[in-house]
């Protein structure tokens, strides 16, 4: 499968060829003064020319000159808001003259193109096909939009301060999970976009669009860029030691150090793509009838683990901890990966400033010093 060279004129068709082939197509847009994740219906929808900064509890996102499309790196939305939705319908229940009657919510038949998909973000759905498709209870919903999407992936051309997916080997580069890649280029040469398959639907796709096969001097523009981009992670993340260290220091007095700083607002858990934690909620309407609705719940909510009685992590000191160790221990034993892809959206979104990868690396030091 050839790559091909494109230039912006060409590459705003790609939306329509997608709306052409029956899919909604959701990409980066600015709602807010913030990049997301949304439906988009041409390229005037798109991020053109904006940037956006991460530091912890910090995120700023500002318009200027240049006609990048994809110069940012990821916002608060992630492709499981769309894929797995915070909240949906699973079961009305309705009382008639015959007695109960039960009725399943059908899944809709949603088809969902997403455009300037990031590394982390193809590892972290193919985390969550684990949980809901690759297991021996599939979600449906789920399942239904996962296959019957469509995914362009960007390769990064900037890393934002609180990445480190070259840490947790998920980027900056896109191996896999996606239809199309597209790396931007803008440089001496001009303003374009090397587009790569990954699939027949992919090169299908690809054949529609005008440009030129891709060149040797373009795959090396791809490589330096790609490579310059892991070279500057305003973050690392200590993965070769995560597993023993976190297991060996369930008491150790910094979880009581954080939980005296985090709010247990679930912020970190909402952002996170790879997060799948829900619960299950009734309703009665006045007209009677029932509604049993799944949402988004957090492992940093109280009443999460509520059983007989009370609930089994009541401090934020145990909630925290659990999540920690979760994504970066106890998910290699669950899923044969570690939970974290490295996006950095835990350490952008926290208003504590609470730095998951910091935190490592103290719990780390403190246990060498002590050994």
């Amino acid at each position: 499968m050839q790559s091909k060279v494109v230039d912006a004129r060409s590459f705003d068709s790609l939306i329509p060829l997608l709306a052409a082939r029956g899919y909604r197509v959701i990409g980066p847009t600015v709602e807010d003064a913030t990049i997301v994740l949304g439906p988009i219906n041409d390229a005037s929808d798109l991020p053109i020319g904006w940037h956006d900064s991460h530091e912890r509890g910090t995120y700023r996102a500002a318009p200027s000159d240049d006609p990048t499309y994809f110069a940012y790196t990821v916002g608060p939305r992630t492709m499981k808001h769309f894929l797995f939705p915070p909240r949906q319908t699973l079961l009305t229940i309705e009382f008639d003259e015959t007695g109960l009657r039960f009725s399943p919510e059908v899944p809709p038949e949603e088809r969902f193109a997403f455009i300037g998909v990031r590394a982390c973000e193809l590892a972290a759905v193919a985390i969550q096909d684990r949980v809901f498709v690759d297991s021996p209870f599939t979600d449906p919903g789920y399942a239904n939009r996962r296959n019957h999407s469509f995914t362009v992936g960007v390769n990064c051309a900037v890393a934002g301060g609180t990445c480190f997916c070259s840490s947790t080997g998920t980027g900056p580069r896109c191996d896999d999970g996606y239809d199309i890649v597209v790396t931007e280029l803008l440089d001496e040469s001009g303003h374009r976009f090397v587009m790569a398959p990954g699939t027949d639907d992919g090169a299908a796709l690809l054949d529609d669009l005008d440009g030129r096969t891709a060149t040797a001097d373009d795959l090396a523009a791809v490589d330096a860029l790609v490579a310059n981009t892991a070279a500057s992670m305003g973050r690392t993340l200590a993965t070769d030691d995560a597993y023993e260290t976190l297991l060996a220091n369930l008491e150790h007095p910094i979880w009581d150090e954080i939980a005296n700083r985090c709010l247990s607002c679930t912020n970190c858990t909402l952002v996170c793509p790879t997060c799948f934690c829900s619960t299950m909620e009734d309703a009665t309407d006045l007209e009677g009838t029932a509604h049993r609705s799944r949402r988004w719940d957090s492992c940093f909510n109280r009443e999460f683990t509520y059983l007989h009685g009370h609930a089994v992590r009541s401090s934020t000191r145990s909630r925290y901890r659990q999540w920690m160790t979760h994504k970066l221990a106890y998910w290699h034993d669950q899923f044969d990966s570690s939970g974290c892809v490295g996006c950095g959206r835990c350490i952008t979104w926290c208003p504590a400033h609470i730095d998951i990868a910091d935190e490592l690396d103290r719990l780390i030091a403190d246990t060498e010093v002590h050994v």
